[in-house]
């Protein structure tokens, strides 16, 4: 069933192995519970049954489908979160699970056998540990050292995960999450250590047991700590070199040998001060394998599906299926493709009818996403913008207020934003680091400064005169005016930014907007990528 964080992007996953199942000779079978999906079209598989997908009413399906001929076996690691919990049981009821085992499955999860993988192939991770109840999970992070990230075992979409700052506030989070059910003796709660100032890598791979076949390395645009599903992302990666690239495969690689992957692998990575660390590894479909697949025109989920049957990589690149180059080497030629996450938040809001914070962070929230593809990545990420949210206003008002962390880096943005013709309007401390750099900015109160009768930013943004905010999150002394900001913001349908990343991304897709849009077809590129082969 569809939700934030198990969406349509499994379905897809699903439906292309289906495709390819049947193309190799087997009979199909799909069971899901959501008809607004392309799985349960009458002509996606042989045979299609609406049930819950629960262990006893897939057992029932398995039961009646078994006595019109030889089960093969059943595939879980395409269908999300909740197909993956169904692998013990039903390997306990005696049915086989192609690809990944379910013991491998746990080994990802399993945090210790996890740092014993990372240890044998000579990666590194983030300081760690597990943590059953509140005492033991405050010591663990006292002991690593705030902030930390706290991700409960066995979620997707970053169910429950939260970035923690000190005691009192990982004590609340217990306290927020007990009637969850999500943390225990069998349900450990993970902590690590939060890697500020890094840049996260997402990696779409397929391994057989012997060879890895690189999907895609997308490079986020949000620093380490956003969701996966929620930050943008760009493919190829555009600042990463080649050094980099390889160490991220030949890491691939150690992990996918580790776990004993047969089929799909994402894995998440965090660059920072030189140090590739591993965030986190699934093997399983990701939310990013259609992206990938659209992007560089490589069929992942077919591909997958006929290795969780026993083909070898070297074999689907002999019949054509898969390129002879894979999805880390990319030309430099090749275009560019950016996915954006679609993020309604005037749809979120809290019991009391408050737009919720839109400051993006370890939990998903998105329920979208869209692709912009281009010769290059300002061209891309403009069309992302586009797509998603209606495209960047070319004039008009800027507001700036940034966190006092951020104020160095959103010097140039704010420079290019001035000379490209917009007003900038800022707070009276952003502003003085502006004026230091001879930028003229109007200086606007804050909503808890301004005085009687003075309009304060929240009264201006709700008055329509502000086209653009940029608004990094500060202290726990600011946070009400930036929450304040950020809300105005969101209701009034304007473009809002909240790290100095994507800050950077959109004024570059800004110097490419006085050029006509071309638009090239993905069979197109699919072409052109022949031609280079």
């Amino acid at each position: 069933p569809n939700r934030i964080g198990q969406g349509i992007e499994f379905d897809y996953s699903c439906v292309h192995a289906s495709f390819a199942l049947r193309d190799a000779g087997f009979e199909t079978i799909m069971i899901n519970c959501n008809p607004e999906t392309v799985s349960t079209d009458y002509d996606t598989s042989d045979r299609l049954y609406f049930e819950p997908l629960t262990l006893e009413d897939v057992l029932e399906v398995i039961h009646a489908e078994s006595a019109t001929g030889e089960l093969v076996g059943v595939v879980v690691q395409l269908g999300g979160q909740t197909a993956l919990g169904l692998a013990h049981g039903l390997e306990r009821a005696g049915i086989p699970i192609l690809g990944t085992s379910p013991a491998a499955i746990d080994l990802a999860e399993e945090r210790g056998a996890f740092s014993r993988i990372l240890d044998a192939a000579g990666l590194t991770a983030p300081r760690n540990g597990t943590a059953t109840d509140v005492g033991s999970a405050v010591a663990i992070a006292e002991e690593i050292g705030y902030p930390v990230l706290v991700r409960p075992s066995f979620v997707l979409g970053g169910r429950g995960m939260e970035i923690v700052y000190d005691s009192a506030s990982l004590v609340d989070y217990f306290d927020r999450v007990k009637d969850q059910a999500i943390i225990g003796p069998e349900l450990p709660l993970l902590v690590d250590r939060f890697l500020d100032d890094a840049v996260e890598i997402d990696v779409d791979a397929l391994y057989d047991g012997d060879e890895l076949y690189i999907g895609g390395i997308m490079e986020h645009i949000e620093e380490a700590g956003v969701h996966s599903g929620d930050s943008a992302c760009t493919l190829p990666p555009v600042t990463l070199g080649a050094s980099v690239i390889e160490r991220v495969r030949e890491a691939t690689r150690g992990i996918a040998a580790g776990i004993g992957v047969r089929g799909l692998l994402n894995v998440q990575f965090a660059i920072g001060a030189g140090v590739l660390y591993v965030l986190e590894a699934n093997p399983r479909a990701s939310r990013t394998v259609p992206f990938v697949s659209k992007a560089l025109g490589i069929p992942l989920a077919k591909a997958a599906s006929l290795v969780m049957t026993g083909r070898s990589i070297r074999s689907l690149v002999a019949d054509g299926l898969l390129a002879a180059g894979d999805g880390s080497s990319v030309p430099l030629d090749a275009p560019v493709a950016v996915k954006e996450a679609v993020l309604p938040f005037k749809r979120f809001r809290t019991r009391e009818g408050v737009i919720v914070d839109s400051v993006l962070g370890p939990e998903m929230r998105s329920t979208g996403e869209v692709m912009g593809i281009d010769r290059d990545f300002p061209r891309a990420f403009a069309k992302s913008q586009d797509a998603a949210y209606g495209g960047l206003p070319k004039q008009g008002v800027v507001f700036v207020s940034v966190a006092d962390r951020d104020k160095r880096a959103v010097v140039l943005p704010a420079l290019r934003l001035h000379q490209l013709g917009f007003e900038l309007w800022a707070t009276e401390g952003t502003n003085e680091v502006l004026a230091r750099y001879g930028i003229t900015a109007r200086v606007v109160r804050k909503h808890s400064g301004a005085d009687d009768g003075e309009p304060s930013i929240v009264d201006l943004i709700n008055a329509g005169e502000v086209d653009i905010v940029i608004n990094t999150p500060s202290g726990r002394s600011a946070r009400a005016d930036g929450i304040e900001i950020r809300t105005a913001t969101v209701a009034a349908d304007k473009p809002l930014f909240t790290t100095i990343a994507t800050v950077g991304a959109a004024v570059a897709s800004l110097e490419t907007a006085t050029e006509p849009v071309t638009v090239t077809s993905l069979q197109d590129y699919a072409l052109a990528r022949a031609a280079r082969a």
